[in-house]
């Protein structure tokens, strides 16, 4: 796979692409990431990127030519470039767009700053992500966030296949807790399921273990998960006032 990234801060990214699972997966050539600084795309001698919005009001706006300049570069060469922007109107991002994401071979991202962009240049955008429902001071961050989750779940960047499956969201639902040594921590033991062998029956208690968890933390993501009716009476025992 590979990404490209607009930015006019590329020196924001050295140290999150050269650490971890995404320095391993660049080094393994599982992904190629590559920092475009969008002041490279620049006419004037000044390498102006923005400037005042028409009509008047607040703050500053991205020109459109060096941004139109720096996509039709990179799309050259790449009949299956998929360009982002990363902006509050965006399609909020999770793990089902992440894995939608992860099948595209080739990303660029564009790093909104300042009030945004100029209108015009969302004509030459396929899709816009946003993180939520909050503002950041420039798409940067919300690129990192969005390299990380999508390198880890290229075949390979985990180190195993289906390493990333049971994460938490993969399934819709919560992770399971986890245990390490030692055996007793502090007064506290493992649960004995975990150490009796039978991968059937932990198999069971981690999955009853991620609804309870989606139960107490993240119930509205019940509704869009597939239940049989056993686990849904358990559910209904676990909600009960007397529980």
């Amino acid at each position: 796979m590979k990404i490209d990234v607009i930015t006019i801060f590329p020196e924001l990214f050295e140290s999150p692409l050269n650490f971890g699972i995404i320095r391993k997966a660049q080094a393994e050539g599982i992904v190629t990431i590559r920092c475009v600084n969008l002041r490279d795309y620049c006419a004037d001698r000044h390498l102006v990127t923005d400037d005042r919005p028409y009509g008047g009001g607040p703050g500053m706006v991205m020109k459109p030519e060096p941004l139109v300049r720096a996509i039709t570069s990179l799309r050259q060469g790449s009949a299956e470039s998929s360009i982002v922007l990363l902006t509050p109107r965006g399609r909020v991002f999770n793990q089902r767009v992440a894995e939608e994401l992860a099948a595209r071979p080739h990303l660029v991202l564009i790093c909104g700053r300042y009030e945004g962009v100029d209108e015009r240049v969302n004509d030459y955008i396929d899709d816009q992500i946003s993180l939520g429902d909050f503002i950041l001071t420039g798409g940067e961050p919300a690129a990192m966030v969005l390299i990380d989750a999508v390198t880890r779940l290229l075949p390979g960047a985990l180190g195993g296949e289906g390493a990333a499956d049971m994460d938490s969201f993969s399934e819709g639902l919560l992770e399971h807790p986890h245990y390490t040594r030692p055996r007793e921590f502090n007064g506290q033991g493992v649960p004995e399921i975990l150490l009796n062998g039978n991968h059937a029956e932990i198999d069971r208690w981690r999955r009853r273990e991620s609804l309870r968890l989606t139960l107490k933390h993240r119930p509205d993501l019940l509704a869009k998960v597939t239940l049989t009716s056993e686990e849904k009476e358990w559910l209904e025992t676990l909600s009960s006032p007397d529980s």
